[in-house]
């Protein structure tokens, strides 16, 4: 299995699995995923975000991916997927420090 592959399917399984059709609200379905998560799937889930941000892909196909992965209606919350990413990535960052 090679490198892009990995991160991108954990990255897609993440943005799927945590920002779905069914959450009540983006801040709800990130504390709960925070939660729930050790510390260890935290670091494996930012290094996988950060691995994304740092890829070859250009701009247009990381926003494309972040959009065809989660239920976000991303100009009612006035930000860019990537921003909205980069956010979700320091929020996560945070909760680390904190355990």
């Amino acid at each position: 299995m090679n490198e892009s592959y990995s991160y991108l399917e954990e990255l897609e399984d993440f943005l799927g699995g945590t920002f779905h059709q069914d959450i009540h609200s983006r801040e709800e379905a990130l504390n709960e995923f925070i939660h729930l998560a050790s510390e260890e799937c935290l670091l494996s889930t930012i290094k996988d975000c950060q691995d994304f941000l740092n890829s070859t892909l250009n701009l247009q196909e990381k926003e494309s991916f972040i959009v065809n992965n989660v239920e976000i209606n991303f100009p009612e919350i006035s930000l860019y997927p990537l921003q909205w990413l980069n956010k979700i990535i320091e929020k996560m960052k945070e909760k680390v420090k904190m355990k």
